[in-house]
């Protein structure tokens, strides 16, 4: 993508795009949302930089443990499945792994999606193109 590239594809695709996997969209999907951010660029103010945290610290000692740093740790990333708990707390979480996480937002997501309707003048351009095609192909009007 730093070279040029300004195509995501083939999200959620397995064996050879033949099967579509919802919780490996999913999965793909955070790491294009990833991939994106860090399109943007990374934000430089007084903010960011923390320099009256460097000085603060100062050489040779902590910033992992100041709470600076935990402050701004989730402005770079907001995973939903990817899970950065250390391997005890995982354990202790019921250590499901990535693919089993999205799984379960997968199915979260079909239960509970309510799709938005298309408009009509959109509907009408859908069966416009519809009927062109089954008459070009020779698809009678009816099937009674």
């Amino acid at each position: 993508m730093l070279a040029g590239a300004n195509i995501i594809y083939g999200l959620g695709m397995l064996e050879m795009g033949m099967t579509i996997s919802y919780s490996q969209l999913l999965m793909d999907a955070e790491m294009a949302e990833m991939m994106l951010f860090s399109m943007d660029g990374i934000v430089v103010n007084d903010e960011t930089l923390s320099v009256d945290v460097i000085k603060e610290v100062g050489p040779r000692s902590d910033f992992l443990a100041h709470m600076n740093t935990f402050e701004n740790m989730y402005i770079q990333s907001k995973p939903k499945l990817i899970d950065r708990l250390t391997r005890d707390r995982w354990n202790e979480a019921g250590h499901l792994d990535m693919e089993s996480r999205a799984l379960i937002a997968a199915k979260e997501l079909l239960a509970t999606w309510e799709p938005e309707p298309l408009p009509e003048e959109a509907c009408a351009r859908v069966r416009a193109v519809l009927n062109a095609a089954e008459r070009d192909y020779g698809v009678p009007e009816s099937l009674e």
